[in-house]
């Protein structure tokens, strides 16, 4: 695949900012576990916005720079490395669990309001209504809400697992080893049921469209 310099900065300009959205994802767990009284994140460093300690070398780095590569119109996802918690800190397991779990997918959802309210505000200004910038940053605000929405996807690992494993009260043990083949049973699911990305997408397109008409301030 030919690629002129304009569309590899392009690449490496939408994974940077999708190194930077997985960051504040992280983040928010490791905030979270901390706020429920589980300071193992923040002792080993996790508790920052800094990508360097995040980074997955295949969530973060290969899958994504592939899919950029080899299909560029198609929205680009990733994951980090998971934020530890030592379940044993925390007052209310139960409870503290999902409230961390959930921190990530909110904090996606934050970013994009964000990103689409800086994008009204640049809009309202002629000047700059028309850079590169402002065009980029609704295709952001998508990648962080699809991030959101993806990871609502009650497989194990993912952070909605974890509010589906006290809904079904499944044990910490069951849990953990189906998590151990959470990745190749969400390739499997996403490969032979296609409707979910599809379905999650949409979602996304629509939450997006919301933000924008919640922002038509005058």
């Amino acid at each position: 695949m030919d690629l002129d310099i304009s569309q590899l900065s392009n690449v490496l300009a939408m994974w940077m900012c999708l190194v930077v959205l997985l960051s504040f994802h992280e983040f928010a767990h490791a905030w979270m576990a901390y706020k429920c009284g589980d300071d193992t994140a923040r002792i080993m460093g996790r508790m920052t916005i800094n990508p360097v300690v995040h980074i997955d070398p295949l969530g973060t780095v290969f899958i994504p720079l592939a899919m950029l590569l080899l299909s560029p119109d198609f929205i680009v996802f990733g994951w980090a490395k998971p934020v530890p918690v030592n379940p044993s800190n925390l007052s209310s397991r139960k409870r503290d669990d999902i409230l961390i779990s959930m921190a990530g997918p909110a904090m996606n959802i934050i970013l994009a309001f964000v990103l689409m309210f800086v994008l009204r505000l640049m809009e309202l200004s002629p000047s700059i209504s028309n850079s590169a910038i402002v065009e980029q940053l609704p295709e952001i605000a998508l990648i962080s809400l699809f991030l959101c929405f993806f990871n609502l996807i009650p497989i194990p690992p993912l952070d909605g697992s974890h509010v589906m494993r006290h809904v079904v009260g499944m044990s910490e043990e069951m849990y953990y080893s189906i998590a151990k083949w959470g990745l190749l049973i969400l390739i499997l699911i996403l490969n032979f049921f296609p409707i979910v990305g599809f379905v999650i997408y949409n979602i996304t397109l629509a939450v997006r469209e919301l933000m924008k008409v919640l922002l038509l301030f005058p």
